[in-house]
Parts: C-alpha cells; structure tokens; sequence
C-alpha cells in the first residue's frame, strides 16, 4: 500500500469505516507478524499483535502522519512485543534448527545475494517458472519454519515487505551486521533449497 493510498484510507479510518480497517489489517498484518515474531517469538507473536491493534485504534485520532502508516503500525507492534517481554532484554541468537537440505557455501554467492553460477538447468526453467510449483512452496515453507525466529522475521521484512536494513534495525533493536548475518544465513538456506529441487524435483 503507498503512500496515496495511505492518505486515501487515513480519513476514512478517522470516520471509523469498518471496511477501512478491514484494508489496514489485510495490508499489514502480515508485517506485524514478522516484526512481532522477532521479538517475543511464535509463542506470544498473536498476543502482540493483538495489543498492537488495539494500541492503534486508541491512538490512530492522534496519528501525525510524520511517518507512513506502516512505518507508524510497525513500530507501534514493536513496542507492545518488547512490553510483553517485562524487560527482559532479549539476546540475539544466531543459531537455528538445521534447514532440511543445509546451506550452501557463501562463495557461491555475490554480495548483493545472487547467484555467481546459476544452477545447471535454469537455462530450461527460469527461477520464476520453478517458484510456481506447488511442490517447491512447500519445500520453502518447511525450510522457512527450519529458520531462527530472528532468520525468518529478517528475511520476510526485508524480501516481503521490501524494509530497509536500517528500520528492520531499528524495530528489532539488533545491529547492521547483525541484520547482515540473518540476512545471508536465511538467504543461503532458501538458495540451497531451490538447488536441491531444482536438481531433484524433490525437497
């Protein structure tokens, strides 16, 4: 949603129009999720979003519009998930559940996350052409679920909702290179997937 639609939904969120809110959540609930997911975890993720929402409706008469309504929506879901932490500052962790087909080496790889060499037969079946298998959805699903919470929530702020690293930082209240790491580790897992089925035809 950008920002002329924003501003579009803005007064008639403020009229209280139920079909207004409907689009706010259809639009960035899933944003939430992957910011509040980070945070408290898959445990109470729901239960901050759920306070988020309610924090939004208390304070949406006061909305400046300094920032855009997701920039403002996500930080307000950052803040409910570090309340239901009760200070307890969380520790950044790295590690992960092993992804089903591991990881691939970082050398493959150029600084930018795209491949040196394109696996052998891409030139048959373009990325795009294999991404619409159903097979290979659920072999990215399964290999998303193997990720940190931290892994998963980086990579879905960054690919799916297009965040820069700089306010994935500042949401979560990690570090740059910390955000670089989950970054490439989850980017190199979901690489060697796609490899593994593209020479496979199986996860």
């Amino acid at each position: 949603m950008g920002v002329s639609s924003d501003e579009q939904l803005l007064p008639r969120l403020l009229a209280g129009e139920q079909k207004a809110f409907a689009e706010l959540v259809g639009a960035y609930q899933g944003a939430m999720m992957a910011v509040a997911y980070a945070i408290v975890g898959r445990r109470y993720a729901d239960e901050a979003v759920q306070d988020a929402w309610l924090a939004v409706v208390r304070s949406l008469a006061g909305f400046q519009g300094r920032s855009s309504l997701k920039t403002w929506l996500l930080s307000i879901t950052a803040n409910t998930a570090k309340a239901r932490l009760r200070q307890n500052r969380r520790t950044v962790q790295l590690d992960e559940q092993p992804a089903p087909h591991g990881s691939v080496g970082a050398e493959r790889f150029a600084s930018d996350g795209h491949w040196l060499n394109a696996p052998q037969a891409w030139h048959e079946d373009s990325p795009e052409a294999l991404l619409s298998a159903g097979e290979l959805r659920e072999c990215l699903d399964k290999t998303l679920s193997s990720l940190s919470e931290l892994q998963n929530s980086v990579l879905l702020l960054r690919e799916r909702q297009g965040l820069e690293l700089e306010a994935i930082c500042n949401l979560l209240d990690i570090s740059l290179s910390n955000v670089r790491v989950l970054l490439h580790r989850a980017r190199l897992k979901v690489f060697a997937t796609l490899e593994h089925f593209e020479e496979t035809g199986q996860c």
